[in-house]
This record gives structure tokens, sequence and C-alpha cells, in this order.
């Protein structure tokens, strides 16, 4: 598994990159491996949408379940991945890259504080596989 120490993580197993006041949100490497090959992509919300924390902004489907996925900031959305509804595979190879699911403008970036770093996520992670 893949934990790249410049993000935050959620216990439901998205990712943040913050650059200044902007944030762009994906699913980890975790949730993509346990989700298997994932087959479709699909946004609730769209660029301008307000979306606080823990709201349903997107989910995906794969040979082996659903998922929805959360915001793990309050943030308006600035652009969803388009480009995942006809690739969504990308997630599978892609989770940190292009397979990123939407960029946002943070409006509370205290709530960064209390997302997992990546050692911690790790650990986590692990906890759940054993």
């Amino acid at each position: 598994m893949n934990y790249p120490a410049d993000l935050k993580y959620t216990k439901n197993d998205e990712w943040v990159r913050v650059d200044g006041d902007t944030a762009i949100v994906g699913v980890s490497d975790y949730a993509q491996d346990q989700l298997s090959d994932i087959v479709y992509v699909d946004f609730s919300a769209a660029a301008g949408a307000q979306v606080a924390q823990g709201a349903t902004f997107a989910g995906v489907e794969s040979v082996k379940a659903a998922a929805d996925i959360y915001m793990p900031v309050d943030g308006e959305v600035i652009e969803v991945n388009g480009a995942l509804a006809q690739t969504p595979e990308a997630i599978n190879s892609d989770p940190y890259g292009a397979a990123w699911l939407a960029k946002i403008k943070l409006t509370n970036p205290a709530q960064l504080d209390a997302l997992m770093d990546a050692a911690a996520y790790e650990a986590y992670c692990k906890e759940r596989s054993a």
C-alpha cells in the first residue's frame, strides 16, 4: 500500500492534498484495493456546490461493491474529475494522481487538523486488515 506523506486521510478512506486555500480530494490506495476493479464513478455534487464535511459527494461501483465517497472537509466544489466517467479504472491504477475526484475551495481549514496523517492512517489500515 501507498500512503503519501503530504496527504491527510479520513476513517472513510478519503484523502486530501492542500495547496493554499484549495484542496484536492480522492480515495486512498487502501480503499481502491478493498473495492477491487472500479467500473463506475458518479458525482452527486457539481462545480459551485457547497459540500459539508461528511456529506456524500460521489459514489463508486466496483465488481465487488458500491461505496459512497464523503467530503473530508467543508468546501465549495471547484471541479470534479469528469474524465473518471470514461476511465473509472484509473482509481485502481493512480488513486493519488490522475484519479483525483474533486477540487474544492476550503471553507473551514481548521477541520484538516482532525484528519489523520500518513503514519496514523497506515496504522489504521493495518489494524482493519489484521
